[in-house]
């Protein structure tokens, strides 16, 4: 059956539903830039639809049962939300899972220096990106700083419309010869993105040396509190300034910072907390992630034993815990890893194979495997699993792709499917095509960021 644009099929109902969906989406993703931000917004709307903090239950022994929903927090950068189901946990559950860390750039341990009279912040980018997309940009701050005395201080500079904006400086093309001789690779280095962040030379009654570093840490000290020493104990992203917009002359996109892979992570809570008030037939559970981008190491990533231990303690409080049951439940489960795609994109036609390439506006896209050349690194799902699915969409009415990312020889990627899998559950992909991955600013179709939410919803309720 020839598949049409998403245009052509939704009424001016379902039109109008996307337009308010997408709406608050722009809200969430022009203020959550961090996975600090993510988690505590997704807290603030779980406890509203009633969700309960899961180490409170465990430390006062309740009891869990079907229609109880729970939250656990990972060091508030890894998240998972569970709504119990009816069915035996041993029969598994339906899992949405996504990653709330983007490219970006951090500051260093000891990041503040002065040069010619510049202050500036060097910085260790994070995540596969192009270092040359990153200069000229309007750039701010966000993160916290822990102080010796165990406050956190949050820091948010550059969104505010009365803040000051930071960036860094590319050469002039008029005296850019030897830059352009490089590859861009050459050209622009890990070591050249430092960010200014001051100019004025203020006396301070002592003596001359850096003048513009003191003038930076005496506002820093006003309106902060902290000290340069603190900058060791910070956790400050350099990330593009402004909020998600309208994209295109009829506004059919959504331009925003960090598309991958909040887009798939606020789809995925979205449609967990549009079923709060129903008990469901199997247990739900919508788990996000941190470090995704560089690996899902570390104890705030995918390769953490954080999902597990939170099932294990979901399981105690059910009074059915043991660690055979916990295995079984695992291996019975079935997910959906949220994560996005590569969209066809008429400038850059030839790094896709039409056939088996996602485009904008045809809904949201499976991927059977990703991974690189010989699909060496990817979790590879099972034709009757894909059947499953395929079936329930079609059942409900949702579009949907199947595509590849990308030529075979071009590239590839990887997402947190392959870990999950390890658990011998049945795993695929399913996000959203974007343009720009992992630039500053990259952009999606509203028609395929609502009916991933929709996906999502008819998953945790049909798989």
């Amino acid at each position: 059956m020839a598949k049409k644009s998403l245009w052509l099929t939704y009424s001016p109902e379902m039109i109008q539903k996307m337009n308010d969906f997408c709406e608050g989406y722009k809200q969430f993703m022009s203020v959550c830039k961090t996975e600090r931000e993510c988690v505590n917004t997704f807290i603030e709307m779980a406890e509203k639809a009633g969700y309960q903090d899961l180490y409170a239950c465990v430390k006062e022994g309740k009891t869990l049962k079907a229609g109880d929903k729970v939250y656990a927090s990972n060091r508030n950068k890894m998240l998972m939300l569970a709504q119990l189901g009816e069915e035996d946990l041993e029969k598994g559950l339906n899992i949405l899972g996504a990653h709330i860390d983007s490219p970006r750039l951090d500051l260093k341990p000891h990041p503040l220096y002065e040069d010619s009279e510049f202050a500036m912040f060097k910085t260790h980018y994070y995540g596969g990106i192009k270092k040359f997309q990153w200069v000229t940009l309007p750039l701010a701050l966000h993160g916290v700083i822990a102080k010796k005395n165990g406050e956190v201080v949050k820091v948010v500079i550059g969104e505010d419309p009365s803040d000051p904006v930071l960036g860094i400086s590319d050469i002039l093309p008029h005296l850019g010869k030897d830059q352009r001789a490089k590859t861009l690779g050459e050209a622009f280095t890990g070591e050249d993105l430092n960010l200014n962040i001051g100019n004025a030379a203020m006396p301070d009654g002592e003596d001359e040396k850096d003048l513009v570093k003191k003038n930076v840490l005496r506002i820093l000290k006003e309106k902060y509190d902290v000290e340069e020493d603190d900058f060791e104990s910070a956790e400050i992203e350099v990330v593009p300034a402004g909020a998600a917009r309208d994209f295109g002359l009829d506004r059919s996109m959504v331009f925003a910072y960090g598309h991958d892979d909040r887009i798939c992570a606020y789809t995925s809570v979205m449609a967990q907390l549009d079923l709060a008030d129903t008990t469901p037939k199997k247990t739900y559970v919508t788990l996000l992630v941190d470090k995704e981008e560089i690996g899902s190491v570390g104890a705030t990533g995918m390769h953490s034993k954080f999902f597990e231990n939170c099932m294990a303690e979901i399981l105690e409080l059910t009074g059915s815990y043991s660690e055979l049951k916990l295995r079984r439940m695992l291996s019975s489960s079935a997910m959906l890893s949220s994560d996005v795609s590569a969209g066809f994109d008429p400038n850059y036609a030839s790094v896709h194979e039409r056939n088996n390439a996602p485009f904008f506006s045809y809904g949201p896209v499976l991927h059977k495997y990703t991974g690189s050349g010989g699909k060496g690194g990817s979790n590879d799902a099972t034709a009757e699993y894909i059947a499953r699915i395929r079936n329930i969409f079609d059942q409900a009415d949702v579009r949907f792709q199947l595509a590849e990312l990308g030529k075979v020889d071009q590239g590839g990627g990887g997402t947190i499917a392959y870990i999950l899998a390890q658990y011998s559950m049945d795993v695929i992909d399913l996000g959203i095509p974007l343009h720009n991955m992992h630039a500053p600013w990259e952009v999606a179709a509203k028609t395929d960021i609502y009916e991933a939410y929709r996906a999502y919803k008819v998953f945790l309720e049909k798989i």
